[in-house]
Parts: structure tokens; sequence; C-alpha cells
């Protein structure tokens, strides 16, 4: 904290306020809506231009929803996603999870939204309630903020946005040489569901084997393990580094079959959210024990006819994520099982192929391993300017 800043509740400097949710019974609440309506989930994007749903004038007027003006501070107030920060550059409706809060003239808004991003740990910290954290406007409005004159603020901003800018620039890059990676893949090997090209197709169960998860209870207490869960795939293609994945405890003695070997591919088979399933990436666990929940499938490769990377690549496919999707059942969560995957046609390519392949994207690999660095390097210095200014 800087001494010679004044300090202030956010109460006393900001007006606060939550929003709604229109009655999702009423049609007329929400077809052919042209009001953004934000949900909590959205609230990570930094600077929010657009919202996935939309509501009427009669939806917003016959409910606690309200229109924040541009530049509207958002905080997100409930969930998995409580102490997200951001920032309208649109006018917008929320839901009742997000805390609009309003600069007054003494504060720039993005200066208000670092501010806000430092407390994020704190707002954490706060929360009450299990499955479902929350934190209260109440809590919100008692926080303490610096207020420091608007010339210091200009300049803070334009140091963290120079810094901000250029992590998504190098980001942008990842996304860059990924589409790359993908480019060559359909250079070489065609779309693997229409197979243009012709080449062999084998039904997955003559290519690997499959294995369900662990299953495991929060009141276990007994066998210590590493176990990749769903929520540690992301957009990742491989894993190699295992520092990050939780540690559970299991009652049962856990079977060598579940730890995972170097080539194995694990696949999200059952999410809430039907965009992870089929989900995949590459393990390499190096003879660490690593194991896999029961939201996912093992697959092991048992044939010398492709490589790990190459049926990564034809998992992670548009066109096979979507047969995998229109064959997977579930209301509420969505999910794939062994049968599924069993069936499913995979090309095999000449392995000479496969290998060229490979060849390509390592060096492809390579070139992001340097930008991640400098990420990493760029947003280590992002975080000690914000602790020196915030903390």
């Amino acid at each position: 904290m800087k001494e010679s800043w004044e300090y202030k509740k956010l109460g006393e400097v900001c007006h606060t306020s939550s929003g709604g949710t229109p009655s999702r019974t009423k049609v007329e609440n929400y077809e052919d809506g042209k009001i953004p309506w934000l949900r909590s989930g959205e609230v990570a994007q930094g600077l929010i231009y657009n919202s996935e749903m939309f509501i009427t004038e009669i939806g917003l007027k016959n409910s606690s929803a309200k229109l924040f003006p541009i530049d509207t501070v958002v905080l997100a107030m409930y969930g998995a996603t409580v102490g997200q920060v951001g920032l309208l550059k649109k006018e917008m409706s929320t839901n009742q999870a997000i805390c609009g809060i309003y600069p007054n003239n003494k504060f720039i808004p993005m200066f208000l939204l670092y501010t806000l991003k430092a407390k994020k740990s704190s707002f954490i910290k706060d929360a009450v309630g299990g499955a479902q954290p929350n934190i209260s406007q109440n809590l919100i409005k008692n926080t303490l903020i610096p207020v420091p004159p608007l010339s210091e603020q200009q300049h803070i901003v334009e140091e963290l946005d120079l810094l901000s800018s250029i992590i998504e620039k190098k980001k942008a890059q990842l996304k860059e040489l990924d589409n790359l990676a993908q480019s060559i893949f359909y250079e070489m090997f065609g779309d693997p569901i229409t197979n243009e090209k012709g080449w062999k197709i084998k039904p997955f169960k003559e290519i690997a084997s499959f294995k369900n998860g662990l299953n495991y209870h929060p009141t276990d207490n007994g066998q210590i393990i590493k176990c990749i869960g769903v929520g540690d795939f992301q957009d990742k293609k491989e894993l190699r580094e295992f520092d990050q994945i939780k540690v559970f405890s299991i009652n049962e003695v856990v079977d060598e079959s579940y730890y995972l070997q170097d080539g194995d591919i694990i696949i999200v088979r059952s999410n809430g959210s039907r965009e992870l399933v089929g989900r995949n990436m590459i393990i390499y666990p190096n003879n660490e024990k690593i194991t896999y929940s029961g939201f996912c499938i093992r697959c092991r490769i048992f044939t010398t006819n492709i490589l790990p990377i190459i049926l990564n690549r034809i998992l992670s496919n548009k066109s096979t994520m979507i047969v995998l999707r229109q064959e997977g059942r579930g209301c509420n969560i969505s999910n794939i099982n062994q049968k599924i995957l069993s069936s499913l046609p995979i090309i095999t390519p000449p392995i000479v192929l496969q290998y060229e392949y490979v060849q390509k994207v390592q060096s492809i690999e390579h070139q992001k391993d340097l930008i991640k660095q400098s990420i990493t390097e760029v947003e280590t210095l992002f975080n000690s300017r914000m602790d020196y200014y915030f903390n």
C-alpha cells in the first residue's frame, strides 16, 4: 500500500448494485431480445464487449435486472468465478450474481478494475458457502481501496495496460502456432472423418485399450494420490508437469492399472458442460505415480500403426468431436463411454508420414516454449507491479 495515498471504503466513493434474472417461464422476456444480459461466468473476459444471452425491454422492466452504463466495473459474487472482475465496454444488464460498480469522478475506470483485480484473493478468502462460495455487496462496499490523484492513476493504468497488451500479443502468437500445427495436419492427412485422402481406417478398439478412471469421496482417508481431473485439461494437448495436479486421499489400494504411462491419452467422458466432453491430452508421467478421475477414460495404444500425437490430433479434430458429442448420452450431464469410443473410426496413415508430422510439430512446440517462457517473465513483472501498487 502506498502511504501517500488516500484510502476509502469502496461504498464511500462508488455506487454498487446487483442485477437480476427475468422469469424464464415467460418467452417474451428473452425471445428476440436485444439487451445484452451478462452472467458471472463471462466476467473474466476483462474488457467486456458482448454477452452470450440477451433479454427484451419487457424482461428488463419486469425484473430486478438493470441496465449498467459503459465503464461499469462488474464483479462476480457467486460460484466458481467469485472475485473475477471485468469492465463493460457496452451498455449491459446482468444477473444477480454480479455486482455492478459505478466509479465516480475520483476514478479512471481501468484503475478501479486493476484495484479490484488485486483484491481477488481476499474476496475468495472471505467468501462463504461450500459448494457455491459467495460474497455480499456489503463486503464489497467495505473493501478498502486506494484513491490516488487522477494523474497517478493514469500513469499506473498506462504501465499495466502496456504489460497486459504484451501478454495478450504473445498469447495470440501461441494460438497462431496452434493453428499452424492444425493446418499442417489437414494438409498432410486431411479430415479424419471424411477421409478424403483414403487412408486405412480401423475402429478405435483395434488401436487402443480403454479404462475408466478412479472414483473417490471427500471423506476418504487412506492412500494419497495425484489425480488428473477435468479441470486440468483446459486447452492442453499434452501434460508433462504435475506440480499443480490436486492430491486426494482414497480408502482402497490403487491398482497399478490406474497409473498412467508415457503416451497414454485421457479423454473427458462426462461433464456438465457438453463442450468439455471429448477433450483429450497425452500424458507423460516419466515414472511419477499419476492417476486420473472417474470422469475420464484412459486410452493406451497397443499397436505400432499410430503415434500418440497423431491420435491426439485426430481425437481433437473438430469433425471427430462433433461425432463424439452426437453419440454422447445424457440430459444434464453429457457423456461418452467406452462403447462409443470403441467403434470410432480412426485413420492410420503411413508411419513414415506420421513421424514427418511429429518433426514439424516439435519445431513449432520449441517456438511455443520460448513464447511461454517470455509470457511467464512478463506476467511475473505484471504481478510484481500490481503488488507494488495495490498490496
